[in-house]
């Protein structure tokens, strides 16, 4: 949610709202990888985790550094609104699949709801995972709004263009951070 408040606040209601997509579609990617067992290969090899926690890691730790050291393209539309839009969707994408929480969370959750009797086991699990992901599209896209409205409010007010550059750029390397450090359990 730290993410798609940052890129509400500093890129607009578009962006954000096209990040939430990006979440989404990795969401779904990450359903996916659980119902045809991929997932679990978290659990077999403990060094996959770690190659894929540390890839999201410096992944956001790079986002958010390009974000501090840019000369406020992000804020001020500089740029193809069309590129820019696509690459929100697809770094909304990696900063899903790039963490592999996402993966044991889906592992852990999905599989409560699943009920053998009731048909193939990986279809009702893409199915579940479908749902979960409509429904946090909706909250994602609520914030997305309410974030885009208050980074207006701020734009408006001398000096915020830039403190919101660095408050979004401190989010993402602090994010990324806090991913490289984080445990398993």
């Amino acid at each position: 949610m730290l993410y798609i408040i940052a890129r509400s606040t500093g890129q607009g209601r578009s962006s954000g709202i096209v990040s939430c997509l990006g979440i989404a579609t990795g969401g779904v990617l990450q359903t996916t990888a659980v119902a045809l067992g991929l997932s679990g290969l978290f659990l077999a090899v403990p060094v996959a985790y770690e190659v894929i926690k540390f890839a999201g890691a410096l992944y956001l730790i790079y986002l958010g550094v390009r974000t501090l050291l840019s000369r406020e393209e992000m804020l001020a539309g500089t740029g193809s609104e069309r590129t820019g839009l696509l690459r929100a969707f697809f770094q909304g994408a990696l900063t899903t699949l790039l963490n592999p929480k996402v993966a044991f969370f889906y592992l852990a959750f999905l599989p409560q709801f699943v009920d053998p009797a009731r048909g193939a086991v990986p279809l009702q699990l893409l199915l579940l995972g479908l749902l979960f992901n409509l429904v946090s599209l909706s909250i994602d896209s609520s914030i997305s709004l309410l974030a885009s409205a208050l980074g207006i409010w701020l734009k408006r007010h001398v000096g915020a263009a830039k403190i919101i550059q660095k408050l979004t750029g401190g989010i993402l390397v602090g994010l990324g951070v806090r991913l490289a450090f984080s445990s398993r359990q």
